[in-house]
């Protein structure tokens, strides 16, 4: 009789072993799914980017005023009272196509349509930042005289924004060249083929513009096959007052 009570008790024993082993077993497939899922939603919601360790205690994002600011034009500091934002961009080879930007209002570019070969040309109302006109020339077949008729016809006051794409010099000529000294630039008389050029200018100036880049078109230094790597200026323009 004893003999058969000792063996009855491993065979309860065993099923009660199995069913608390596979209890563990899906608790530890279940912490193993939600650590994957943890992971997999950390990495790709945050792009791949690190995560700092006040985001993982739970401490709370900046608010949005702390964020930089956002400048006219893009550019990497806002201007001064009385002054006009902008930048200017000349084009890159013959495949990118220059953009002048004023006051955070794009005038000239690929977009709108309103770029060529050549020069690229705004003109700006120097007091009222209103713009006045826009045109390209192209500067490798084209006629000159269009050029030289525009810039005969600024008037005094008027803020000159000039940006180059592909070349802007194989029809200028000595004229040409004697209008944009006029509106203050140093480095008109030096341009050449293919060179590179974005200038802000202005009629009546006394001084020479501090507003301008020039690059020469050069086989050991181009960025580019037959052309040098694109010139890109901003600034503050002073507003005329008088």
């Amino acid at each position: 009789m004893v003999t058969c009570g000792c063996q009855s008790f491993p065979a309860v024993l065993l099923p009660t072993t199995m069913r608390v082993t596979s209890v563990v077993r899906a608790v530890l497939v279940l912490l193993t799914l939600l650590g994957t899922w943890f992971l997999m939603q950390t990495y790709f919601q945050h792009s791949w980017r690190a995560i700092s360790l006040r985001s993982w205690l739970g401490a709370p994002k900046k608010p949005s005023s702390e964020k930089l600011p956002r400048h006219k034009c893009g550019n990497q500091r806002s201007c001064p009272q009385n002054h006009f934002a902008f930048k200017i961009i000349s084009g890159a080879a013959n495949v990118v196509g220059p953009s002048i930007c004023f006051e955070d209002l794009v005038l000239m570019s690929s977009v709108k349509n309103n770029i060529g070969r050549g020069l690229n040309i705004a003109l700006v109302n120097g007091t009222t930042g209103k713009l006045l006109k826009t045109d390209a020339f192209d500067m490798y077949t084209g006629d000159v005289t269009k050029l030289q008729t525009f810039l005969q016809g600024i008037k005094r006051g008027t803020l000159v924004l000039t940006a180059s794409y592909d070349d802007a010099a194989t029809k200028m000529n000595a004229r040409v060249r004697a209008y944009f000294t006029e509106l203050g630039s140093s480095h008109v008389g030096t341009l050449g083929f293919r060179d590179n050029w974005v200038f802000l200018g202005a009629k009546g100036l006394m001084n020479k513009s501090p507003f301008e880049k020039h690059i020469k078109n050069d086989r050991e230094t181009n960025k580019y096959e037959g052309w040098p790597e694109l010139l890109e200026m901003e600034g503050c323009a002073p507003r005329k007052m008088d």
